[in-house]
């Protein structure tokens, strides 16, 4: 077998830190979010001081709905499992006497995490390219971006009422004695 080329070397070697930064990162959720939105308010403040790129905020907020709408819906939806159906692997409990099964995302944290963050980069990168910075009547796509946005929200909230799930957790209720409530412990 031949040796790898220079060029491979170093894309693999690239690869191979990113992926290290990326599995140092996983335990570092509030940091993580925090650089996130950081890099969002970023984005903001060049969009808002260069006066313009707004089709492509209003495609990367489009995008980060759908991120977000994936990560707020179970994994397996209720609405299309048969009550018979466990193949899929655990379902959310539709009975009081049903055992608690742990809520499992469409889209995990991290990978929301992660998706969300590359295409904040993206976009900004976008910004760096007069032939993307298409003349539009702003006001009209912030309309339809909240328009879209709240009946999108609105579906997603009688889903998750329909279907009695709660896709935040704030930690496991643990019971100490007789005169313990359950407190929520994080």
């Amino acid at each position: 077998p031949s040796q790898p080329s220079a060029v491979h070397s170093f894309f693999k070697r690239i690869g191979d830190t990113k992926q290290n930064l990326l599995d140092k990162s996983t335990p570092y959720m509030y940091f993580r979010w925090i650089f996130t939105c950081v890099l969002f308010l970023l984005y903001g403040l060049r969009v808002y001081f260069l006066q313009g790129w707004y089709i492509v905020t209003y495609a990367l907020g489009i995008y980060l709905l759908n991120q977000f709408i994936a990560f707020l819906t179970p994994k397996v939806d209720p609405a299309f499992q048969d009550p018979d159906d466990d193949e899929d692997g655990p379902s959310l409990p539709t009975k009081s006497n049903e055992e608690f099964r742990p809520f499992m995302r469409r889209l995990p944290e991290f990978k929301f995490w992660y998706s969300s963050t590359k295409a904040i980069v993206f976009g900004t990168i976008c910004t760096f390219f007069e032939a993307l910075n298409i003349p539009v009547f702003w006001p009209i796509l912030v309309m339809y971006f909240i328009i879209l946005f709240v009946i999108t929200m609105k579906r997603q909230i009688k889903h998750m009422i329909k279907y009695r799930y709660l896709p935040f957790s704030h930690g496991k209720r643990t019971y100490k004695g007789k005169e313990d409530t359950g407190k929520v412990v994080s």
